[in-house]
């Protein structure tokens, strides 16, 4: 299954929700490339793009994280605020599931490993808690080459 079936199948409801790889095929200039969103969109999902290519450390992160999801506080700027905001997302109601793309986390995982596996488990306990509901989470995580250890592949 290439990436483009797999999204199909994810946002039809055919696939776990989870945190998985998507390798998308090497096209120049690919990163950046949100037309992904207008498919959940159309699907009822509301998508997230994480754009990691500046985020190298926690705090860089935290930031990121808290202009995308638009989150209403993240008082302390610590892990366990956007692990309860990510469990909540009440302010930004999805119809049919939430779908966070994360690109470029290589530049996470080569700056600070440490960071990169919270992120990992902030991420698994977020779908965890939506996983059973009538908006499900997942998180894809893109990737051209380049694996996360530990995270199955989507696609």
């Amino acid at each position: 299954m290439n990436a483009n079936q797999a999204l199909t199948r994810l946002l039809a409801g055919g696939l776990t929700p989870g945190v998985y790889q998507w390798r998308t095929p090497p096209v120049p200039g690919a990163v950046g490339d949100t037309s992904w969103t207008e498919r959940a969109e159309e699907a009822g999902w509301r998508g997230f793009h994480l754009d990691g290519r500046r985020a190298r450390d926690k705090n860089a992160f935290l930031r990121l994280c808290a202009d995308v999801f638009e989150l209403p506080s993240l008082a302390g700027g610590d892990w366990g605020d956007l692990g309860d905001c990510l469990g909540d997302l009440s302010w930004t109601p999805a119809k049919s599931g939430y779908l966070v793309l994360y690109e470029s986390w290589a530049e996470l995982a080569d700056a600070d490993q440490r960071s990169l596996r919270v992120v990992l488990k902030v991420f698994g306990e977020a779908v965890k808690v939506w996983r059973d509901t009538s908006t499900p989470m997942t998180v894809l995580m893109s990737s051209v080459g380049v694996e996360v250890a530990g995270v199955p592949r989507l696609a």
